[in-house]
């Protein structure tokens, strides 16, 4: 091994570990708001994948007709709470914006020219159609068991998951799909070359994790959400709704999830089915975070994409098995060597 393979190793390692990082942060910040093991997570990265591969073939967007039934769904248990509650001053106001945005993307997507678009308005495009689900999944699966036990949550997001799954080969075939890169340059820098789309990755994934410090920093929303995060039910006595905190980050974990998608889609291939193991070394760093700590989660992930790339070169078979074996040495440490056995909070 040569300084230049280091290089490329440890190029391929940040930019698989800065992605990685983004997904530790979102399934510990939705751990530490909801108590839900967000393990669907992975679809989203591989829908929106998907999803840009479909517009840049010229092929159906059949995905718009999830985002359908979830609204049609939530609309139905909307109109039963309403009907259950006597209350029509409750009435209608978001059912009719939730229908009237699930027509307007139907009626997007079945006459715009999506091939020729530009790409960043196929990405809009994109987000338009997934995002919107991570908070109607919410809505229709997990809002209505929300004080159930982490164990309860966990195994009703293990079902979903492999609902998604089901859907994503129903939807998009069990082909493979990569995009158009964002740039086809090569950077010189001395004797090393770096590919341009992998700066691409790096430079949005750390402006993401900046931009999520910045608003759980120094916003109103953010601070009720920290806030959620270090004690639901304080929160709830100073009248920060957790129906609204789960929605809100829910929201914000398929937003990451489907950009994440979209940024590595160029880079490697993806199968309706690849966001699971994806998503999964995202989970490893947030481990190594201990589920609560969001620096040293993204910290967990880097090494984690840094231990992929070299793993690659010196034992390719292996790769997976050294990466996930890291899990047992950290839940070793945490739960047996550090932990205080503290009662879980009711």
């Amino acid at each position: 091994m040569n300084l230049q393979i280091v290089a490329l190793l440890g190029q391929d390692g940040i930019t698989n570990g800065a992605i990685y990082a983004l997904l530790a942060l979102s399934i510990v910040l939705v751990f530490t708001v909801t108590r839900i093991l967000l393990i669907p997570l992975g679809e989203f990265v591989a829908f929106g994948a998907l999803t840009m591969g479909l517009m840049q073939n010229g092929k159906q967007l059949l995905v718009v007709w999830i985002l359908v039934g979830l609204c049609l769904a939530v609309a139905c248990m909307d109109i039963f709470d309403i009907w259950r509650k006597q209350n029509r001053r409750q009435t209608s106001l978001w059912l009719f914006i939730k229908l009237g945005y699930a027509a307007l993307m139907v009626a997007l997507v079945f006459t715009l020219p999506v091939k020729d678009l530009p790409m960043l308005l196929q990405i809009l495009l994109t987000l338009a159609l997934l995002v919107p689900a991570g908070p109607l999944l919410y809505r229709l699966v997990f809002q209505p068991i929300a004080t159930a036990s982490p164990l309860v949550l966990l195994i009703v997001s293990i079902s979903l998951h492999v609902a998604l799954v089901g859907i994503g080969l129903l939807v998009f075939g069990p082909d493979g799909s990569r995009t158009e890169p964002f740039s086809n340059d090569n950077i010189q820098i001395g004797p090393f070359r770096i590919n341009s789309q992998a700066i691409w990755v790096i430079a949005l994934s750390f402006l993401l994790i900046i931009a999520l410090f910045f608003v759980f920093g120094r916003t109103f929303y953010g601070k009720a959400l920290r806030a959620a995060a270090v004690n639901r039910m304080g929160a709830q006595l100073m009248g920060i709704s957790p129906v609204f905190a789960g929605k809100a980050v829910f929201s914000l974990a398929t937003l990451i999830g489907v950009l994440s998608g979209i940024m590595i889609a160029p880079i490697t291939t993806i199968y309706y089915d690849s966001g699971f193991i994806i998503s999964l070394k995202g989970f490893v760093g947030a481990i190594i975070g201990g589920l609560a700590s969001y620096p040293v989660a993204a910290a967990g992930a880097l090494f984690i994409g840094l231990v992929e790339a070299f793993s690659t070169f010196w034992a390719s078979a292996y790769k997976e098995i050294i990466v996930f074996s890291l899990i047992i040495p950290v839940l070793l440490w945490r739960r047996s060597l550090s932990s205080h056995h503290a009662e879980e909070e009711e």
